[in-house]
């Protein structure tokens, strides 16, 4: 009987001891997170800060505190911490390149957002994209946005009816006549 008891009091100790480390790990991050967040608060009172410069601290605070403790709980429960360190890095490499491989793909889904959310131009619009405010740029009128490309029936004298595509992240890099409705002015002659 007594063996069958000191059996299931090991079995117990070895579990309650793991979940009362844990416990204290959790505990002592959330201590750490408010006492920090309160110190932050009374420094940006103290000099002056903004609050929109003040949120973003804390929210680093917070989450470099988070997975301090979440690396002290699983190296608790035996995952080595370097291993982790290793395949977190190594993700967070291969993330990086992919996103700068897509860089521009990522800048004209983007930017078609802003399109059709801001609405510099519609479809129907004449607008031209201009090299600089003084040099003439690509004139046409906009027959379609997609998340990619705008595309411009091209004004140009010679070229009336060719398409033009736009990547759509050009419009917000260059200056950008426009003109409601169907018809371009007429340029005023000396």
């Amino acid at each position: 009987m007594t063996n069958w008891f000191e059996q299931w009091a090991v079995d117990w100790i070895s579990l309650l001891i793991p979940g009362g480390q844990v416990l204290l790990i959790a505990l002592a991050a959330w201590s750490l997170q408010r006492l920090l967040a309160r110190g932050l608060t009374s420094l940006a009172g103290r000099y002056h800060m903004p609050p929109s410069m003040l949120l973003p601290l804390r929210g680093t605070v917070r989450w470099l505190i988070i997975g301090s403790a979440l690396l002290l709980i699983l190296e608790r429960f035996g995952v080595s911490a370097s291993v982790l360190w290793t395949a977190l890095t190594g993700f967070l490499a291969v993330a990086a390149l992919a996103f700068f491989a897509i860089w521009s793909v990522l800048s004209n889904i983007f930017c078609a957002a802003l399109i059709f959310t801001v609405g510099p131009f519609r479809l129907g619009d004449r607008v031209e994209v201009m090299e600089s405010a003084d040099k003439p740029g690509v004139k046409g009128r906009v027959v379609m946005i997609n998340i990619f490309y705008t595309t411009l029936e091209d004004l140009t004298e010679g070229h009336e009816g060719a398409l033009l595509q736009i990547p759509n992240s050009l419009f917000f890099q260059k200056v950008i006549r426009r003109w409601r409705g169907p018809e371009l002015p007429q340029p005023q002659e000396k």
